[in-house]
């Protein structure tokens, strides 16, 4: 590959790192079209890794990846339902420990730019909202809906004590005062609004719930080209996601927004996969020419993903657009980074070109971590799931069948994933109608 861009600048952010940055105070500003850090000219190379997708074990091993590969910003999103799985019941340990992944960020010398949603996308399940939202018949999702707003109020209480400390900004609070700043530079209001943009209050709900509990750094939406001025709020820097550069489309961000710095806040570097349908691949040369296009505009970029993982469980999403397509449990994207963290050709030509604008050494790319083999497994016994149903759990009947989210389950608390057997007796003839009432996979 032959990148024939020439670059005016070069960057060298040696010392824009968060641990040699506590206790400054101006954290990332914007200032005629550029950003600053500190104030000094500062460049967004990010890339975005979910801590809920990858094993803690493994969150160190991936962002020494990301600094060899030239990357300085680490973006993650924050997954509502499963921080709280059940309504009024909270959980940051073990793998969601959020405080410990963002701290490992800077003691890696990675920035964050944090994408709390509440809605997420991210092919997740209900994009991150929890599911026990849905035992309201009459609710509104990303509106100001009251028993929606009320639900992210409480989350907010709880997530926002977490993040706050960890902003790079000093907070100028006797209130809320911290001496030393953390790895955040910029927090995310909501996620691609613009796309449903069904509530034209619901992001100046959103940015407000952020700016009432402490947060004081740098805020941004994001949107695809058609979403983008749909999904603007006011004292938010709007940023595009794309994956073809069409012509004049980082332009169009200053028919929204006079001079501000422009930002591809999701750069895709492959795609998800839907079950039943072949791995997505794309091109790694292409992928980085654009990146390279995108750089020499003087742009910042996030690559989305620089290391997708995996959707465990059942979180896997899904896509209905002109037919339901669900997301397959693999997470790998066709990413910079495979799902098992090993690197692609798109690493190495990646670092290439971010070596060649920094202009100094990369740190060496660490070692590829070892793989089990476990062979095959032959089952000798099984039980049929019809003969053990009777001893599993007693059924509950209703003369109408009830989603999931509304069974009597989980101290009231609904099923959130899985599967539920509807069981009937017809007694004639007849036709069968889901009246479109499916709202995922139904076998009958």
């Amino acid at each position: 590959m032959l990148i024939s861009l020439s670059f005016s600048s070069r960057f060298n952010w040696s010392e824009l790192v968060p641990l040699q940055l506590w206790g400054r105070t101006l954290g990332l500003q914007t200032e005629n079209s550029q950003f600053l850090l500190e104030g000094m000219p500062f460049r967004i190379f990010g890339g975005s890794m979910h801590y809920f997708r990858v094993p803690r074990e493994y969150w160190e091993d991936r962002m020494l990846k990301m600094k060899a590969c030239g990357l300085n910003t680490l973006t993650t999103y924050v997954p509502w339902n499963l921080h709280e799985e059940e309504r009024g019941k909270f959980d940051f340990s073990q793998n969601l420990d959020l405080e410990a992944f963002l701290s490992l960020a800077a003691k890696n010398g990675l920035w964050v730019i944090l994408r709390p949603g509440p809605y997420i996308c991210s092919e997740w399940d209900l994009g991150g909202l929890p599911s026990w939202l849905l035992q309201d018949p009459e609710m509104q999702l990303r509106t100001t809906y009251k028993g929606f707003t009320e639900a992210v109020d409480a989350y907010f209480d709880h997530l926002m004590p977490i993040v706050v400390p960890l902003q790079a900004s000093t907070i100028p609070s006797t209130r809320m005062s911290y001496k030393r700043g953390g790895p955040i530079i910029a927090v995310q209001v909501e996620n691609e609004y613009g796309s449903y943009a069904k509530d034209p209050n619901y992001m100046t709900y959103v940015k407000m719930a952020l700016l009432n509990r402490g947060i004081v750094e740098l805020l941004m939406t994001s949107d695809n080209k058609n979403g983008l001025s749909f999904g603007l709020v006011e004292g938010a820097l709007a940023t595009v996601n794309f994956q073809k550069l069409e012509p004049g489309i980082l332009k169009y961000l200053d028919t929204v927004q006079r001079d501000q710095p422009k930002m591809v806040m999701e750069y895709w570097t492959g795609w998800f996969d839907n079950w039943g349908g072949p791995h997505y691949v794309f091109d790694a040369d292409e992928m980085v020419n654009t990146v390279a296009s995108v750089l020499k505009m003087g742009a910042s970029i996030n690559l989305y993903m620089f290391h997708g993982g995996t959707n465990f469980g059942f979180m896997n999403g899904a896509l209905e657009a002109d037919e339901y397509k669900s997301d397959v449990t693999s997470y790998d994207y066709d990413a910079v980074l495979t799902e098992a963290g090993d690197y692609t050709s798109k690493f190495f030509k990646l670092r290439q070109l971010f070596g060649k604008i920094i202009g100094q050494p990369l740190p060496l790319p660490p070692m590829i971590e070892s793989k089990a083999s476990y062979g095959a497994i032959l089952l000798h016994q099984y039980i049929s799931l019809w003969d053990v149903l009777p001893s599993l759990v007693q059924p509950i009947k209703s003369e109408l069948p009830i989603n999931m989210e509304n069974l009597h389950r989980n101290d009231s608390g609904g099923q959130s994933y899985g599967y539920v057997l509807y069981e009937t007796f017809i007694f004639g003839g007849g036709h069968l109608h889901s009246r479109d009432h499916v709202r995922d996979r139904a076998q009958v």
